[in-house]
């Protein structure tokens, strides 16, 4: 079994992969065709996580290459961006059975390489395709209420900005999730640039406020929201 400490103590994406490809942190080790740590640039400002790999992803070892990934690229590439500017990874690196939803001991277990991956590559904006990956950082928010906001919050030593989304497949054959998915994707540059704005920093504007009658959701009314 891989170790925390050494999945810590990695220094590249490209120890992550290969200690990845020992990992038998959990069960679908056992179910996999090829392992998905994630793909794109060590030093991209934007990191897309998602939830899972799916047939193709399992199949192809890359994150997003089914008709979802398609999709994702076309929207990526509508900001003059291409695939290799950006990270994309999973929750999880390996593809649970049948495309099921994944487990928590699953999320928990592959916990340490996505938090390795994001200290690595130190993203300006984390954007969350869809409520797996979103509940992971924040578990009591619903997407249904917070697409296209995006949140600031200390993580991992930093002020970290995160932004939530539809996942691509769930708006894939749904024509007002569809348009409202690109709509709240077309927001990331702007994002960007509040992000590198020193007066925006110093002086954020005043918290939305989310209707929650959970204490947990308390702590996240008092992050910045913008």
């Amino acid at each position: 079994m891989i170790d925390e400490i050494l999945i810590n103590n990695a220094a590249s994406l490209l120890e992550i992969e290969k200690l990845v490809t020992q990992c038998e942190r959990c069960l679908l080790y056992r179910t996999k065709t090829k392992d998905v740590p994630g793909v794109g640039n060590e030093h991209a400002e934007v990191m897309f996580i998602g939830e899972a790999p799916g047939k193709d992803e399992d199949l192809q070892g890359e994150p997003f290459v089914g008709a979802a990934g398609k999709f994702l690229n076309e929207m990526i590439e509508s900001l003059g961006w291409k695939r290799g500017d950006i990270y994309i990874a999973n929750v999880l690196k390996h593809r649970p059975p049948d495309n099921r939803d994944p487990e928590t001991s699953e999320a928990d277990a592959c916990w340490p390489f996505l938090k390795r991956q994001i200290e690595i590559i130190s993203p300006k904006l984390i954007i969350f395709l869809g409520r797996h990956s979103m509940t992971r950082f924040f578990p009591n928010l619903k997407i249904s209420k917070v697409h296209g906001q995006a949140f600031r919050k200390d993580f991992l030593g930093k002020s970290q900005v995160f932004l939530v989304l539809y996942h691509p497949a769930a708006a894939l054959y749904n024509g007002g999730m569809r348009e409202t998915l690109k709509n709240d994707f077309k927001k990331i540059p702007l994002i960007l640039t509040k992000i590198d704005e020193v007066d925006f920093i110093k002086n954020p504007p005043k918290e939305k406020h989310i209707q929650s009658d959970t204490t947990k959701d308390l702590k996240i009314k008092q992050e910045k929201l913008f």
